[in-house]
């Protein structure tokens, strides 16, 4: 079995490991080499009384690796003993798309014997490598040990390692696997992955259904079609409401309601089946806005570009400066997608948004939690909106009063739009 992994896998060697000991610095990034490196500092984060294990998810399928490393921290945490720390990890290609694969560094300070037997098990039963890692000699040189089941069940050691350092890649490791795993940029790639997902999530067939239905949309409309986006509590609602009152235009939603009914389940499941989900929200959305364009000018109330801002934000580790660079193709317009008009996007302090939201009074969501917790994904989340394009958001100021808001916005659509 372990040989069959390992020819699916190709040279085991050749790539390149990432551990994220601390999460707002860069990963620790090492290579393997048949001998040892003359700089052997490869984990200094690691105490010389703990042993080290890696396990990386392994599957042709790659719904079904989504949905096993989604529950494997869970699995992970319930059955280790409480003094290992599990860490995030990947293995990577250096710039070679869809090359990431997923996983968890462990340090274990507990000296028993219980977390080898999890991973034996998992290794048995479940789609995982397995690797333990020993230093020795007085230098702390690492090695990496590359576990296999014998044929009576037994775990051995197929391949030995020396670790070695290696040099930060030019792009962050986690954004090799964005396109078509955390945004997608067409119907058929998002429809194909619940597709693929209808005998492991009943309701997907009901939400492929009423897709199937969805109304077709131009590539062109005939009245305006204005976007409003930002981050909660920055007044898109009173924005929208007001506008459809003052241009006698329509008002949309995205997500659309219609999905409302599945949207709680969709949230439990792992990024690449939510995203999938969403990104047929919008073209759900992009069918009701061509039939309503028709009629009168549309206001839409969030559209793809939050869909693939959060997504970048949520999937991108580390630093601001790990974002793929401007200019770069995840932040493309997916090409089978209604274009809106104009997209505006309302910027606000973040302490002037927490005023608002404790006025509110309201519960947060999952996203605003990890917004109001994280000033760095919050910043991620904005540089990303910014950095989307055709067409790009133009930020608007909402710190003053509704109205003055509203009349700011209206110059714009009736300079943009000639409305």
């Amino acid at each position: 079995m372990a040989r069959r992994m390992m020819s699916r896998l190709g040279q085991w060697s050749s790539y390149v490991f990432a551990v994220d000991f601390d999460t707002n610095s860069d990963p620790i990034y090492f290579a393997l080499a048949s001998k040892q490196s003359e700089r052997p500092q490869v984990f200094r984060n690691v105490l010389a009384d703990e042993m080290c294990y890696s396990l990386h998810v392994q599957s042709d399928d790659k719904i079904e690796r989504a949905k096993f490393y989604g529950g494997l921290k869970k699995k992970l945490s319930k059955e280790l003993p409480p003094e290992c720390t599990i860490l995030e990890m990947s293995i990577f290609q250096p710039n070679v798309k869809d090359s990431v694969i997923k996983g968890y560094f462990l340090k274990d300070a507990s000296k028993s014997s219980a977390t080898e037997r999890v991973l034996g098990e998992l290794l048995r039963n479940d789609p995982v490598y397995v690797c333990s890692y020993l230093c020795g000699g007085e230098d702390r040189q690492w090695s990496q040990h590359l576990w296999s089941n014998t044929e009576d069940g037994w775990v051995e050691v197929l391949e030995k390692y020396c670790v070695v350092p290696a040099e930060n890649p030019v792009h962050h490791p986690s954004t090799l696997n964005i396109i078509n795993y955390d945004v997608f940029y067409s119907f058929e790639d998002a429809y194909k992955v619940l597709q693929q997902c209808v005998d492991i999530i009943p309701e997907s067939k009901a939400v492929l259904e009423l897709v199937d239905q969805r109304l077709e949309s131009k590539e062109k409309t005939d009245f305006p079609v204005i976007v409003i986006e930002g981050l909660d509590a920055t007044g898109k609602t009173t924005l929208t409401e007001s506008l459809t009152e003052a241009l006698g235009a329509t008002l949309l939603k995205s997500p659309p309601q219609c999905l409302s009914p599945w949207r709680a389940r969709f949230d439990t499941e792992p990024p690449l089946i939510r995203r999938a989900f969403y990104a047929l929200g919008n073209y759900l959305t992009a069918g009701q806005i061509g039939q309503e364009a028709r009629q009168a000018p549309v206001i839409v109330d969030r559209y793809w570009h939050s869909t693939a801002a959060y997504a970048i934000a949520t999937t991108v580790g580390g630093k601001l400066g790990n974002l793929p660079q401007a200019g770069s193709e995840v932040y493309g317009w997916p090409g089978d997608l209604l274009r809106p008009s104009l997209v505006l996007m309302l910027s606000l302090s973040s302490q002037e948004r927490m005023r608002r939201l404790q006025v509110r009074g309201q519960d947060k969501t999952m996203e605003e939690e990890e917004l109001e917790a994280n000033h760095l994904f919050r910043q991620k989340v904005e540089e990303a909106y910014q950095r989307i394009e055709g067409p790009a958001c133009i930020t608007v100021d909402a710190s003053p009063s509704p109205d003055q808001v509203l009349q700011q916005v209206l110059l714009l659509i009736r300079e943009k739009c000639h409305l």
